[in-house]
């Protein structure tokens, strides 16, 4: 039996969505920005002349089915693997057997690698030399971002197609395919399916075909037909398909983190509310969120409004009190509260700059008077009675507090946004010259 084709008996116990592969590019739907007549990847598969590549996108987008098609328009050779499972002996049989078939009858070997970034170092350095000498194509099949995941030495030998994920009417189209597909999907069965169930599951797949074709197919199985007749309904829909996947791979979720804390910076609430909600029902641990808040709360907000660290903090402690689902109200305060406050990032310069002089200063001389001197020399603490008690000059006195060759170095500097204005008249009223 072919790698990708169901026929006798095994089709009825094919799931839908293996059925319902496309076997051509003119049924592959969606990816228009890589599939197109003039694209690269259209004309490569057209003339059989496609070199090693790597097809990374969101689950259901397309990628196994891709390979599929380029499988079934070779004439080569075409072995599957998966890297979770796959050994380097996995991998040397291939290579082994991929040479002695380009060598005995010519014939090239499309290795097709699902789950590629599983891949170890050991793993990828057993496929390099294959790649190299063009004794395998590699097909690398992956959710996660193959330049932060993968080994960089065989990224760099392969072409990278980044896959979207389908739209609404990409998913209606695949969906009403299989209703009528006589061969692979419904098509034989006395059937009809409302319009607004089909729009519910293209609406509620998230672009994930896959999971599309498994609601229909859970529809189209569970519905009680009359007269042999069944008819699936937007609740027969709704009940296949109560919600789309929260779940996320590792690439969308460190998106959506950057997104929700660009959103903290960008005093947007709408954004960083959604983006929590996202990730806390995906399975991120609200400590995390916190994690972010407490540090934007300091990073961005900073003095412009001191008290955004302390709407944090006491959310914080109050979630540990209340727990969830109560504990994402103070969350959700402290979101809001940081959003909408006034910005400075005046703290986070301060301190970066503090922390160079740090590392690359070698003078560490404190000065005399800001010593310890109880156990000092007789000089140290003749120096030391030097050092003015700030609170005999009314709170404040010009002082030398720096090493010598920091002494005129600024590092805080408060803007004139929210409370740091009154910073600034503080500062004006104390005669402070910096």
């Amino acid at each position: 039996m072919d790698l990708f084709d169901y026929t006798g008996n095994d089709r009825a116990s094919v799931p839908l969505a293996e059925r319902m592969r496309a076997r051509t590019l003119s049924e592959f739907l969606g990816q228009k920005h890589i599939v197109s007549e003039t694209g690269l990847l259209f004309r490569a598969i057209k003339l059989d002349k496609l070199g090693s590549c790597i097809f990374w996108g969101p689950p259901g987008s397309g990628k196994t089915t891709l390979a599929n098609v380029i499988a079934l328009g070779t004439d080569g050779n075409f072995v599957k693997l998966n890297a979770v499972s796959a050994g380097v002996s996995d991998v040397k049989r291939v290579v082994d057997e991929a040479r002695a078939n380009l060598k005995m009858y010519g014939k090239k070997t499309y290795l097709l690698l699902d789950e590629c970034h599983r891949f170890n170092k050991t793993q990828s350095d057993s496929l390099l030399p294959a790649i190299e000498n063009g004794d395998v194509i590699f097909i690398g099949s992956t959710t996660e971002n193959p330049y932060a995941s993968m080994t960089p030495a065989i990224v760099s030998r392969c072409r990278v197609f980044e896959l979207k994920r389908l739209s609404e009417e990409d998913i209606k189209t695949a969906l009403n395919r299989a209703i009528a597909d006589k061969e692979r999907g419904f098509g034989k069965l006395d059937l009809t399916v409302d319009k607004a169930a089909i729009d519910h599951i293209a609406r509620i797949s998230a672009g994930d075909l896959r999971v599309a074709y498994n609601a229909l197919e859970l529809a189209v199985l569970t519905t009680e037909g009359k007269d042999g007749k069944i008819h699936v309904t937007l609740k027969d829909a709704e009940e296949s398909i109560q919600q789309k996947s929260l779940s996320y791979d590792e690439q969308m979720y460190y998106d959506m983190l950057s997104a929700f804390c660009k959103s903290l910076r960008g005093s947007d609430a709408n954004a960083a509310l959604y983006y929590m909600q996202r990730l806390i029902q995906g399975g991120c641990d609200p400590l995390l969120i916190f994690r972010r808040v407490l540090a934007h709360s300091a990073e961005d907000v900073g003095m412009a409004d001191p008290n955004a660290l302390i709407v944090a903090s006491s959310a914080l402690t109050a979630f540990k009190e209340m727990g969830l689902p109560e504990g994402l109200l103070p969350l959700s305060e402290a979101i809001i509260y940081v959003c909408e406050a006034e910005k400075s990032n005046s703290v986070v310069i301060a301190m970066d700059e503090a922390a160079r002089d740090a590392r690359e200063n070698k003078d560490d001389e404190v000065p005399p008077w800001v010593k310890n001197a109880v156990y000092g020399s007789e000089e140290d603490k003749r120096m030391a009675r030097e050092y003015k008690y700030p609170h005999d000059y009314g709170g404040y006195c010009e002082q030398q507090y720096l090493p010598d060759k920091l002494k005129d170095r600024v590092y805080y500097v408060p803007k004139d946004n929210g409370y740091e204005k009154t910073v600034k008249e503080i500062r004006k009223r104390k005669g402070k010259k910096r």
